[in-house]
Formats: structure tokens, sequence, C-alpha cells
């Protein structure tokens, strides 16, 4: 009888050590990134995903990427789903990604100890924008906006802030002209009837072509707005009039412009009180 009991005491041991593996085994890092591929040519769409181990109301993750050179080429700031995911897709290329080899991204999650970084090769850019992809707007590079193009390609993209607008740099490939999709967030401009621009319903925006309105289709949806225009074949600029434009600097732009005076001030008192003669 004692044999019996020490054998059930033994299986006993054993299936709680079973149970207890996987709980250990649960623990992942405070954060993850991973891209879909290992490396990238021109005009290729990087996607990248990771997970938090637990959600920080109020915080969103910003991503770097680092080209080879080791020059920033892009940042942005991504919010993290119920499910503890977050992701993006970024168009390799354009005139910061002339660098060929080893790029690196790194992605941080509301302190210093919550980072991560990967890697990824690239064969460096031509400096253009791949068609079919996503544009910068000039002076906010963490905001994109999607477009597909036939005839033509897109030079730029910038705001027009006294005009409330967006133009369109474009360079027309056919003599017959063509036309451009572009896939625009609200947050880089809107057309709305309320007071300040931003609120209210839906009115139409103004397009104009090299000057002269042109008809378009539109279609919407809750964050963003995507507007089909033709161009004849030499077209050069197509601006989109709305009620709001944003700025020309971004969020983290004027973050890092508020942080750069503090210190500036902050040193220049400290200089003052330097060189101030003691009696």
């Amino acid at each position: 009888m004692s044999t019996l009991y020490t054998v059930i005491a033994l299986f006993a041991i054993l299936a709680t050590g079973v149970n207890v593996a996987p709980a250990f085994a649960q623990i992942v890092d405070a954060i993850t990134v991973t891209t879909d591929q290992e490396s990238y040519n021109d005009g290729d769409l990087i996607s990248i995903s990771g997970q938090v181990r637990e959600r920080l109301s109020g915080y969103p993750v910003t991503l770097q990427i680092i080209a080879a050179n080791g020059n920033l080429v892009t940042v942005e700031q991504l919010d993290v789903s119920e499910d503890n995911t977050y992701g993006t897709e970024i168009a390799a290329g354009g005139a910061l990604w002339r660098s060929q080899g080893e790029y690196t991204i790194k992605v941080l999650y509301g302190t210093d100890t919550r980072t991560a970084e990967t890697t990824f090769e690239f064969s460096g850019s031509t400096g253009q924008i791949p068609s079919g992809k996503h544009v910068p707007v000039e002076g906010n590079p963490e905001l994109l906006v999607g477009y597909s193009i036939t005839g033509g390609r897109i030079v730029s993209i910038a705001p027009d802030i006294p005009a409330k607008s967006l133009i369109v740099t474009i360079e027309p490939t056919s003599d017959d002209g063509g036309q451009v999709k572009l896939m625009i967030p609200r947050e880089v401009i809107d057309a709305r009837n309320g007071a300040d621009g931003q609120s209210g319903e839906d009115i139409d925006f103004f397009v104009l072509v090299d000057g002269s309105e042109v008809d378009f289709d539109e279609t919407t949806t809750a964050s963003e707005r995507t507007l089909t225009i033709p161009f004849e074949g030499d077209s050069s600029q197509i601006e989109i009039i709305g009620t709001w434009v944003i700025p020309e600097f971004g969020a983290m732009a004027a973050i890092i412009l508020a942080v750069a005076i503090i210190a500036i001030v902050a040193v220049s008192a400290r200089t003052r009180l330097s060189i101030m003669p003691r009696y």
C-alpha cells in the first residue's frame, strides 16, 4: 500500500510541474517589433507589427527607422489596439532612403525600459517617391498620404496654411495626362461646416489643377477622404482646398521645439548667473 501511495505522489508532482511550465512560457517582453520580410527594395511596402505586454493608457508606441548611414528617416506614433498589438505600413523609398545596407527599427512604449528593435536590409533608393504607396507630408513626416497614379508621378505634397489647402506637385509622364487617387487622412486636411473647420458635417473640397477648377470623385470614411482627380499632360500642380489643414510643424516637431526652447532658456539663465559679480 505504501508503494501505491508513493506512485500516486510522484504522478501528482509531475502533473503539477507540467501545469506550471506554460505559466512561465506566457511571460513576454514588454514590447516586440517585427517586419514581414528580412529585406526590401526601392518602392516596397514594409509591414511592421508588434505586441505589448500590457497597455498603458494614453501612451502610443513611438517608432523610428534609422538608415544604414545613421540618419533618421521615419518617425511615427502608433496606437495600441485592445488586443495589445500595433502595426503600420511604410513605403521604402525617397530622398532619405538613398543609403544601402542595414536599417534599424526602434520602438519605445511609455518608458525607457519598454523598448525593442529589429533590423532589415534595404537596397537603397533613387530618391523618387515610389508610385502606388504613400507620400509624407512636408513638415510632417509622420503623416502619410496614400496614393496611386497613372500617367505621371507625385513629386511632393505640402500644406498651404493661409489657403487651408494641400498642394500636390506632379510630373506627368504621358502627353494624354492621367489621374491620381489620394487617400488623405482627415488629420492632414478636411472640409466641414463647423466653425473651427474640423467639426460638423462634411462639405465638398474645392480642387484646382494649375489654377482651374476640375471635377473629381470622392469617397469618405471616418478617418480619411479619398479623392480621384484627373490631370492633363502638361499639368504640374493640384491644389485641394478645405476648411482646415495641418500646420507645417506636426505634433512631434512642436514637442521637440518646445523642449529645445526650454533647454536654451535654462542654459542662458545659468550662464547669466555664473557671470554675475559676487560681493
